[in-house]
């Protein structure tokens, strides 16, 4: 008896172990089962926005800004100088190769002469077709200067964009506080409040068009001299033949202010100039021919004081004739 109940507690127990097993393993799947539902359940918020988008790395980059080329926000600027033959037949040129880009000429300034004409055109065309331009308009002559300027203003842009979106959020609860007006003093703080916040989004939205427009249309500066027209790097060059050609054409601008003034003071001469020179040598004239008096004093009169005799002539040297009508000293 003592044996088979031994039997029967050792099996109780085997039985109460295996239960024990049996139920620690359910529980530890019930929680992976779980946790492994809350994990795709976390994920699948998170991986919702960005369905449309290409893939992107692990490290956090779902959360930063499209850094490709063409969703970025780039300004583009260039400025180049070209000689040609003709001026004029080269900037009509240039107008036409931005007009058909698709853009427009912001600007134009001309210095018309023969062969040392100066063109400088300010050219819009759109961001897409910068490149095409710039290579068209450097095929009008020889190409003297280049650059070109890029500004990523995508950071500026999304910031612009969240301020806009916060600032409209603002202006419609100043407009709903405004409609639930109760008295004057509340009409009339809620309507300057209203009046601050519209000002403030309108001039965010003024920046943000702006910054379409120059991110949209691209700036070409393109400055078209003639054969014998002289540049700024021409300028800035030293030797002696730059001092030459430097003070040959500083004579000729000299030359040519002297004559002006000379042409502008002429008739003034003619018409005053003469008459006085002709006065002034007639005036001459008559005094040169006028008698000149005597300085000889006459027969009698007395010497005039501290005037006495000539000093007696040295011994051996004869005594000069008298003169007529001179008196001899006492």
């Amino acid at each position: 008896m003592r044996v088979g109940r031994g039997r029967r507690n050792g099996t109780a127990a085997i039985a109460t172990l295996v239960a024990l097993l049996v139920l620690a393993g359910c529980g530890s799947s019930g929680s992976d089962s779980a946790g492994t539902s809350e994990a795709a359940g976390a994920e699948a918020p998170a991986q919702a926005p960005g369905a449309g988008a290409p893939a992107q790395d692990q490290a956090g980059a779902g959360a930063a800004t499209d850094t490709r080329v063409d969703q970025r926000a780039i300004i583009y600027t260039g400025s180049m100088q070209v000689k040609v033959d003709d001026v004029e037949n080269a900037a009509r040129e240039a107008a036409a190769t931005a007009t058909r880009a698709g853009g427009f000429v912001g600007g134009d300034q001309r210095r018309s002469a023969a062969a040392d004409a100066v063109a400088e055109l300010q050219l819009r065309v759109p961001a897409d077709r910068f490149y095409a331009v710039v290579e068209e308009l450097a095929g009008l002559g020889r190409q003297e200067r280049r650059q070109i300027d890029t500004q990523d203003v995508t950071e500026e842009t999304i910031d612009l964009d969240a301020r806009i979106a916060s600032q409209r959020a603002r202006v419609e609860s100043a407009r709903r506080l405004l409609a639930q007006a109760s008295s004057i003093g509340d009409l009339i703080s809620l309507e300057n409040e209203l009046a601050r916040r519209e000002a403030d989004l309108a001039s965010l939205e003024a920046k943000k068009r702006r910054l379409g427009d120059l991110t949209a249309l691209s700036t070409i500066t393109v400055t078209l001299v003639g054969p014998d027209a002289s540049t700024a790097d021409e300028e800035n060059q030293i030797g002696f033949l730059v001092g030459l050609s430097g003070g040959w054409r500083v004579f000729l601008a000299s030359m040519t202010v002297l004559l002006t003034v000379l042409g502008a003071v002429l008739p003034w001469l003619l018409v005053f100039g003469v008459p006085l020179g002709a006065l002034w040598w007639l005036s001459r004239r008559r005094r040169r021919n006028r008698p000149v008096p005597a300085l000889v004093a006459p027969v009698g009169a007395p010497q005039p004081p501290g005037v006495g005799a000539p000093p007696p002539p040295p011994p051996g040297v004869s005594a000069p004739p008298p003169v007529p009508g001179a008196r001899s000293a006492p």
